[in-house]
């Protein structure tokens, strides 16, 4: 029977109880062994009550008696039936087993957080995830209200998005958007969930609002990175020009509504650029961050510090009451400035120039409150630097003159608008023309001969300064040059340089080759350089003024004693010249302090074995005073203006007359 039955697949066991060396209950006992759910029909004689019942409780299915055959074909096909029945039954619940065990494991192991809730929000079941995505025990939630452990700021929001939960809205209008929250960690911290419902209270299996949360803490935090990255300052943690924005449009909408004043205000690091090029963008940037701290230090409750790029920043200052407001935040931030700054053995001085402009006086807009801001900036740096001015109508105008003029500059070079003039320097005992200092002007179409001390500072902010430095030495090398071919003697001839021009690694190279091209004398070139140019960076100074002078050029130093050059560095500076600055030289036979400055210069440039030269001398006292001192030369209105190269070359003509 045991091998029958693995042979092949069986629908129904048809048996005699009594078998030879087998029974029904043996066969009975072998389908249940192998777990087999067969019908059995026991066809036998009579087997006596007790046995078929015996027989039944084994697991017979009918007992039939052979004088009963009739009974036979119905058992069989009921049988049958009930099997199939049984066996579809069996599968499903087998599906549904193992349904039931895939779906435990999903949710023991999903990253996702399973919670059901009541009605008033009473957490009734938390899935596993539970521990180990908020650090609680499931069990610990059970009988908790879902709304304690979220954030009081977000409670209000997740409960629109749940609106059955705590019977505050009609159930059946339940939203399944997506809604986010902080939720409080076991920890203690706040994470970020991001949570769906099912309004599941009235299925009888589940009875309770279905939560699907996930955690985006992650998300959120990479969020906050990029929006950092996209709204504030890398290097100072400032917002930047898109925040401020942002903010200042907020502002301005506030104060419409409030009927309040703001102000803007537009601040740039004076000569930052220096300490830039000098020190090195590393220590630059440094700077920057201990100034961004040092500005929000002066901040208000409420005002806001931008850094715009470079060293320009912005502060937003609404619900202002009065200007004094506005000016002691000023007056605070130049304070705050003031106090040195200390990097790495560096000891720099900072100040700022600061613009302002005021809401809704100055406009009603938020870029032209900036543009406004950014043109009173200027305005300060006009004014000496270090302080700041309110915005006026009439800068516009200025601006604008400003803007034009530089677009001008840019094409003055290609359409030959500029000319040089020739100030004659002459010695002071004999009265003759030793010299010259060339001074460049800009003959404008439109707006006429435009000075130097206006075009100048244009040229170095725009870069300018550094071809029209070159075309000048250029151009005044080759006319002297032209002058000596024409017969007149060998003079020497100031150059004035720039800032930028003096700082260029190619500066002493581009010297070298105007001479060479000019085919100029160096001695009949002498560079003139301010005390500002070379205490700079005094020890690059030294260097390049060394190989200067072994080219054989004259060195002067302009305006001494307005400056702050030492006198340890004055001795180490291989110059020829010091220039009295004009300021000590105007009230010299009035002013007892300008005289006595005036001959300290001389007998410290004659005991350094140095030449004097006293710049602006208008009239006979200052000259006889400075003749009376012992001062060897002398430019200025008193013996000639500044002189075009043919007034220059018939003055040049009188002195050989005379002197022949």
């Amino acid at each position: 029977m045991e091998a029958a039955l693995d042979k092949q697949p069986w629908d129904i066991v048809i048996a005699d109880y009594f078998l030879p060396g087998f029974n029904a209950q043996a066969v009975l006992a072998l389908l249940k062994e192998k777990e087999l759910d067969l019908p059995f029909i026991i066809f036998s004689s009579n087997i006596g009550e007790d046995v078929a019942v015996a027989a039944m409780k084994a697991g017979a299915h009918d007992y039939i008696t052979k004088g009963n055959q009739a009974r036979l074909i119905p058992a069989i096909e009921r049988e049958l039936r009930e099997a199939v029945e049984r066996n579809t039954r069996r599968k499903a619940e087998q599906a549904l087993r193992e349904s039931e065990k895939r779906f435990r494991s999903l949710i023991e192991n999903a990253l996702d957080i399973i919670t059901v809730l009541d009605a008033n929000g009473i957490i009734r079941y938390g899935s596993p995830s539970v521990q180990r995505v908020l650090g609680y025990k499931p069990e610990d939630l059970i009988n908790k209200s879902f709304f304690e452990y979220i954030h009081t700021d977000d409670v209000q929001r997740v409960l629109t998005a749940f609106a059955p939960t705590a019977g505050l809205r009609d159930r059946a209008s339940l939203p399944t958007r997506p809604v986010e929250f902080r939720f409080r960690h076991h920890n203690g911290l706040w994470c970020f969930l991001e949570a769906v419902s099912n309004d599941l209270l009235h299925d009888p299996d589940v009875a309770g609002i279905v939560v699907n949360s996930r955690d985006v803490t992650a998300r959120k935090v990479d969020e906050e990175t990029i929006r950092h990255l996209a709204y504030y300052d890398a290097l100072t943690g400032l917002p930047n020009r898109m925040l401020l924005n942002d903010r200042l449009a907020q502002a301005l909408a506030h104060a419409h509504r409030n009927q309040q004043k703001l102000a803007i205000l537009f601040l740039d690091l004076d000569r930052f650029k220096t300490i830039n090029d000098t020190l090195g963008h590393s220590l630059g940037d440094r700077l920057l961050q201990e100034v961004a701290q040092r500005l929000g230090g002066c901040l208000r409750e409420g005002d806001t510090v931008a850094r715009l790029g470079g060293d320009e920043f912005a502060l937003l200052l609404p619900g202002i009451n009065q200007v004094e407001e506005v000016s002691r935040v000023a007056y605070k931030i130049l304070d705050t400035l003031n106090p040195s700054f200390n990097f790495e053995g560096h000891e720099l001085h900072v100040t700022a120039s600061m613009g302002i402009s005021l809401y809704p006086n100055d406009s009603e807009d938020a870029q032209t409150l900036l543009k406004n801001a950014d043109t009173a900036m200027y305005r300060a740096k006009a004014q000496g630097r270090n302080n700041y001015q309110f915005y006026t109508s009439t800068m516009n105008a200025k601006a604008l003159e400003r803007l034009m003029m530089e677009n001008s500059l840019r094409h003055a070079m290609e359409r030959q608008e500029f000319v040089l003039y020739y100030q004659p320097q002459i010695n002071i005992n004999t009265e003759q023309i030793v010299g010259m200092e060339v001074l460049v002007r800009w003959q404008h179409p439109e707006l006429g001969l435009i000075s130097p001390a206006k075009f100048i500072p244009l040229a170095e902010e725009t870069g300018f300064i550094i071809p029209l430095d070159e075309w000048v030495l250029r151009t005044a090398c080759a006319q002297n040059k032209a002058w000596q071919e024409a017969g007149f003697p060998p003079l020497r001839m100031s150059v004035n340089l720039s800032t930028r021009h003096f700082k260029r690694k190619d500066f002493v190279e581009t010297v070298a080759r105007v001479l060479k091209e000019t085919g100029l004398d160096p001695k009949c070139l002498e560079l003139e350089l301010t005390e500002s140019i070379v205490m700079e960076n005094a020890e690059a100074a030294i260097g390049t003024l060394h190989k200067l002078k072994e080219m054989g050029i004259y060195l002067s130093l302009d305006d001494f004693g307005t400056g702050y050059s030492s006198l340890s560095y004055l001795r180490r500076f291989p110059i020829d010249t010091l220039k009295i600055d004009q300021a000590f030289v105007r009230n010299i036979s009035t002013d007892p302090d300008d005289a006595a400055i005036a001959i300290l210069i001389i007998a410290m440039a004659h005991s350094l074995k140095l030449k004097v030269i006293a710049e602006g001398v208008e009239t006979e006292e200052q000259l006889e005073f400075l003749r009376a001192n012992r001062c060897d030369e002398m430019q200025g209105y008193y013996f000639s203006w500044p002189l075009s190269k043919d007034a220059f070359t018939q003055l040049l003509q009188n002195q050989k007359m005379v002197t022949n």
